[in-house]
């Protein structure tokens, strides 16, 4: 009989957001009339923009034409594509990435898990906490979590936590980590780190060879000049970092797929005989064996949002929504709760009032607002007695479920 994975068997019955959705759903059955405002799974609710739709219309009648018919494209992305990242994301900030560093794919959650194939099982993890699941999950599949304790925290995970103790700036660890995922503006608090912050990360990984896995998904919800849009900001970067971005949330691609990952040609790690190997050529090779590349169709999309029709149209996006999480922040604070975030980033995060548990602050919102978000404790035990809600709604929907909140009297 063949043999699975077990690392499988370890994980929790399922993940997160599916299991956010299976009990919003369970309520919507048990009560069709409720009028349930979503703001727990950070979907985007705002259209394509207007040139990333032009585009993608006459990549459509190229793909119907067969003198521009594009098949299998390059799996690490098409040259304008890839050209236009360099240039706008990066060199136009005084960053010098080149296109052979940047790996278009269909999102940055597949992105931050399959990182792990090109990294040896022993490699000691570290997360904030609480955190994104993916980073946790995917490193209990690939054998590198341990065993899971009675305080929710995996035996071999190297836990970070992020609190209003410490004003959310994770500590450097005592116990060096050999990775290290970062996500700022985070997800799931909101929050960010400063440039002075960011490089005592960098400074940290450079003295002790630590990898840094730096999660930029959210970077353009920064509005505040100290708050850096890249990792490479920060001099000495590219020889210990790799960076993750998407246009889901830039430019509401969460159904078009597309993002992708800059491993720099300076980082190197070793095999196991203490050899240096390039991340660069690693990535590229297994990219090339599982990977066949984002469409044609949404690779144009993607570049005309570079154009400058599309980055004046997805700057007005993403103010709507900064616009939302600001409301939801003021709104929830004026009703006498404790809030974070919703600065330079899309969520808020709330903490329960009365010692009340996430989940069932997650029920009470549920039942008594028809307000659905996110229990804190689904992203690790430090996200206990939290909630998180996201701004990606529409302006009518984020002021009713505001009044609706405010209507519990906390």
């Amino acid at each position: 009989m063949f043999r699975i994975n077990d690392n499988f068997c370890k994980l929790a019955e399922s993940y997160l957001f599916s299991e956010i959705a299976r009990r919003i759903n369970a309520y919507k059955a048990a009560h069709p009339d409720a009028d349930i405002i979503r703001m727990g799974i950070g979907d985007v609710t705002r259209p394509l923009c207007a040139a990333a739709v032009e585009a993608m219309h006459k990549a459509v009648d190229d793909e119907a034409d067969a003198s521009t018919f594009h098949g299998y494209g390059p799996e690490q992305g098409y040259p304008f594509l890839r050209d236009a990242i360099a240039e706008h994301d990066y060199r136009a900030r005084g960053i010098e990435i080149a296109p052979d560093e940047i790996f278009v794919s269909d999102g940055a959650k597949s992105d931050t898990g399959n990182i792990g194939d090109i990294l040896a099982q022993g490699n000691r993890v570290a997360v904030t906490d609480p955190v994104y699941p993916v980073y946790v999950d995917t490193n209990v599949m690939g054998g590198r979590a341990g065993a899971l304790g009675a305080d929710g925290c995996w035996d071999n995970i190297i836990y970070l936590p992020v609190t209003a103790q410490n004003g959310f700036v994770p500590a450097l660890p005592a116990e060096v980590p050999d990775v290290i995922y970062l996500c700022y503006p985070n997800n799931p608090t909101g929050t960010t780190l400063n440039r002075e912050q960011l490089k005592n990360w960098v400074d940290y990984a450079l003295e002790h060879g630590s990898l840094i896995l730096f999660d930029s998904a959210y970077e353009a919800f920064i509005r505040d000049e100290d708050v850096p849009h890249s990792i490479y900001e920060i001099e000495g970067a590219e020889k210990v970092a790799i960076e993750f971005r998407s246009f889901s949330k830039t430019a509401g691609f969460t159904g078009v797929r597309c993002a992708y990952a800059v491993v720099p040609k300076a980082l190197f790690g070793t095999d196991s005989e203490g050899n240096k190997v390039s991340m660069n050529h690693l990535w590229l090779r297994r990219q090339c064996t599982k990977f066949n590349g984002a469409s044609y169709i949404s690779q144009r999309a993607a570049a005309a949002v570079y154009t400058p029709e599309g980055l004046a149209q997805t700057r007005e996006t993403i103010d709507y929504y900064l616009r939302n999480a600001e409301t939801l922040r003021k709104g929830l604070e004026e009703a006498g709760l404790e809030v974070y975030g919703g600065v330079n980033a899309p969520y808020v995060w709330i903490k329960t009032p009365a010692g009340i548990d996430s989940w069932k602050f997650f029920d009470l919102l549920l039942d008594k607002c028809h307000v659905a978000g996110t229990p804190g404790a689904g992203f690790g035990p430090s996200g206990e007695g939290y909630v998180r809600l996201t701004a990606f709604n529409t302006y009518e929907n984020t002021v009713e479920a505001v009044k609706r909140i405010r209507a519990m009297q906390f």
